[in-house]
């Protein structure tokens, strides 16, 4: 599932940026404004109905109501939107707008020239944050124990890294379809056509899956405790999740990882992608460039899983979640300094066949490798654990604000910035050294985030782990109590619930109310 997930987003991923970034009258410099003026009200929009829906819809139907319309959206894209770009879009109106306003809002201007590719952007991006996040690690959280999650969480990531391998593959060589074609054919729009095949061929696929999962591998023995915890499922208003937010300082802890992650990785990418389409001009140049970036990300990541289950073992969780900002602060510093004191370099540079424009390419793409690797492999498998010792209620109110809220919140909050530079400087390139000055103040932020979460969740997983042992006990306990003595215990209930009793659920609640809720289903 996961494979299927990482595979459709790699694709989405270096397709909407070559949307937004190549088209006529856009450039990278439309992504902060994008963030901000679209992506963030729209994750906020979903948010609050996803709560709404999450009342009241079983966890299965949620699933399906949320991804089918991306699936439905991706199609209609490659073989509607896209054909009929030139009719819907108002070009004339944003030539217009641009001549009054002056080139300083080629941006936001651009929004309204090319809305169906932004329409694309903003879905792209929350296919990340909510089919990754939501969907697949809640469901994931929902199954797992703190143990079984230290041996499988990275595992999962090493699975679905192979897919970025194969996706930075397939983009790569549908970017360069348009070799073989005719002059005169839009080879981006058939190489767009076939990539949006693909999206909604494994979207199916991953509906699929889900269906298969919950109806043939889920013991339907722990059905009571989710009824159960159905009832009581929280009911959330945009006011509350800012509440829970700022109420717990663990919850608070894990936003601000998530927010810092955000802003630091926008104030790099922005300015590494403005380099990248001077490099870069035509779509399909630039796709087939994604496509290879891609791939060398999903390698590069690969490797660092391999690492990231040895690390969580012998390390705990506080190196392991220190790791990927201290190399998103060391690649950074690498990135900003040739930028700017790149031009002594230039002569050195020439011997090695290479422009200060092209090394910049590189080395951002560099930055960018590997401070994602670091981000799948452990700042991923780290966040998601530390949610698992939480209560119910907790889980379910956190990860909702967090990962719906704050991950657009950090993007957003690293294109606010990038916005104010650019209307202040004129440009992005003039703001660079500032640029730089913010990355180390909110990497510092982070890693002092860090320390503080590792201080709360380390008693809290040991506290998980006794519960688990206790249980197991316990359970040992009454299997050797039912065969001795035949008495009513857990054991029974289950028994008599496989031969069809009606009142198994009832029966099946009552040792278990005892012991925590989640600890609960675990035994169970």
């Amino acid at each position: 599932m996961f494979f299927c997930i990482l595979f459709n987003y790699t694709i989405l991923r270096d397709t909407k940026d070559v949307l937004v970034v190549t088209a006529k009258g856009s450039s990278a410099e439309i992504i902060p404004f994008l963030k901000t003026w679209v992506n963030l009200p729209m994750a906020i929009g979903f948010m609050l109905l996803y709560t709404k829906l999450a009342d009241v819809l079983s966890k299965e139907a949620l699933f399906y109501t949320v991804i089918f319309p991306f699936i439905a959206f991706f199609g209609a894209f490659g073989y509607l939107l896209y054909p009929m770009r030139d009719a819907i879009h108002p070009t004339a109106l944003a030539d217009r707008l641009l001549a009054a306003l002056g080139p300083s809002f080629l941006g936001p201007v651009a929004i309204l020239r090319v809305w169906s590719f932004c329409l694309f952007y903003v879905m792209a991006e929350l296919w990340g944050s909510v089919v990754i996040s939501v969907l697949f690690w809640g469901f994931a959280n929902q199954i797992t124990t703190v143990e079984e999650a230290k041996e499988f969480y990275p595992l999962f990531g090493l699975g679905a890294n192979v897919a970025l391998i194969f996706s930075g593959r397939t983009v790569k060589y549908f970017s360069n379809m348009r070799q073989n074609l005719g002059p005169g054919v839009d080879g981006w729009a058939i190489s767009l056509r076939g990539m949006m095949s693909i999206v909604v061929l494994l979207g199916l696929v991953i509906a699929g899956i889900y269906w298969g999962v919950n109806k043939f591998v889920i013991d339907k023995s722990a059905a009571p405790v989710a009824e159960r915890k159905k009832k009581e499922k929280p009911k959330l208003s945009m006011g509350e999740s800012l509440k829970v937010l700022v109420s717990s300082r663990y919850v608070r802890d894990l936003a601000t990882l998530v927010v810092a992650y955000g802003i630091s990785i926008n104030l790099v990418e922005v300015t590494w992608k403005s380099k990248l389409k001077a490099q870069y001009p035509s779509p399909n140049e630039y796709s087939s460039f994604m496509g290879d970036f891609s791939t060398a990300t999903g390698i590069a990541t690969f490797t660092m899983m391999l690492l990231g289950r040895v690390i969580l073992r012998k390390f705990g969780w506080g190196v392991a979640a220190t790791i990927t900002p201290a190399v998103l602060l060391l690649t950074g510093v690498g990135f900003f300094s040739l930028i700017l004191f790149g031009e002594p370099l230039t002569p050195l540079m020439a011997t090695l066949g290479m422009t200060p424009l092209l090394a910049a390419v590189y080395v951002g793409a560099m930055q960018n490798i590997f401070s994602k690797s670091a981000k799948y492999s452990l700042f991923d498998p780290c966040k998601e654990m530390a949610y698992i010792p939480l209560d119910e209620d907790m889980k379910v109110k956190g990860k909702a604000a967090i990962d719906v809220v704050c991950n657009p919140l950090g993007k957003s909050g690293g294109a606010l910035i990038q916005q104010f530079m650019i209307l202040s400087f004129g440009s992005l390139a003039n703001s660079t050294p500032y640029l730089g000055g913010i990355l180390l103040v909110i990497v510092l932020a982070w890693l002092g985030a860090v320390r503080s979460l590792d201080s709360q969740f380390s008693p809290l997983a040991k506290q998980e782990l006794e519960k688990e042992k206790m249980l197991k006990a316990k359970t040992v306990e009454t299997t050797a109590q039912v065969v001795g003595s035949g008495n009513g215990s857990l054991q029974e209930t289950l028994t008599s619930e496989n031969s069809a009793n009606g009142s198994a659920i009832k029966q099946s609640q009552e040792p278990e109310s005892t012991a925590p809720e989640k600890s609960g289903q675990q035994s169970q």
